[in-house]
């Protein structure tokens, strides 16, 4: 796993602070095989506000979960981009895309709109309490933490079916995608 760089991150999140992964507080996202924290989160798709629970989701198919910086950020409106074009692939293999972040909560409805182009859900997850569920945080230097860029594919009974970290959104589409059509070549 590739630890993130005071550089890489502020590109990242392309808000000129800087960011930092201290030591000790290594990105270690959960690993394939581990469960699925449950979460209920307040979401928007398409600007409209509704309550996002993982448990729910699950029921209609394995989620793609995806962690993000900051709404409105350079690398995260890419990757949000990047998964709005994707999320009817997604969607014809059975699998649902959420994004959830912890920067910019107060604009999710707004991004969930512009940025996902209504395809698919965002979450606010304020405090980053549900990141750091799945060991998907950053701290910046003024204490606040953040969610980092971490991908998970989650089967329908909850178990982690891909754990992906890394500052660059585009891999992120390729291998999520990847590990939904290995569980939907698996389940024919």
């Amino acid at each position: 796993m590739k630890i993130m760089t005071k550089f890489a991150m502020a590109a990242c999140l392309g808000l000129g602070l800087s960011v930092a992964v201290f030591p000790g507080q290594g990105i270690a996202a959960l690993q394939q095989g581990a469960k699925a924290p449950d979460f209920t989160l307040s979401a928007a798709q398409g600007g409209k506000p509704f309550s996002l629970s993982l448990k729910e989701a699950l029921k209609k198919g394995p989620v793609v979960l995806y962690f993000f910086p900051a709404a409105f950020t350079p690398g995260c409106t890419m990757e949000a981009h990047l998964f709005a074009e994707s999320s009817d692939d997604f969607n014809k293999l059975g699998a649902r895309v959420i994004g959830v972040t912890a920067g910019n909560i107060e604009r999710v409805a707004e991004f969930s709109k512009s940025e996902c182009r209504d395809k698919f859900a965002v979450a606010a997850d304020p405090g980053a309490k549900v990141a750091a569920k799945y060991d998907s945080t950053m701290r910046r230097p003024d204490g606040t933490m953040l969610s980092n860029r971490t991908s998970y594919v989650i089967a329908p009974n909850g178990t982690i079916l891909l754990s992906y970290t890394d500052s660059k959104p585009q891999a992120h589409i390729e291998k999520t995608m990847a590990a939904v059509r290995a569980w939907k070549a698996r389940k024919r």
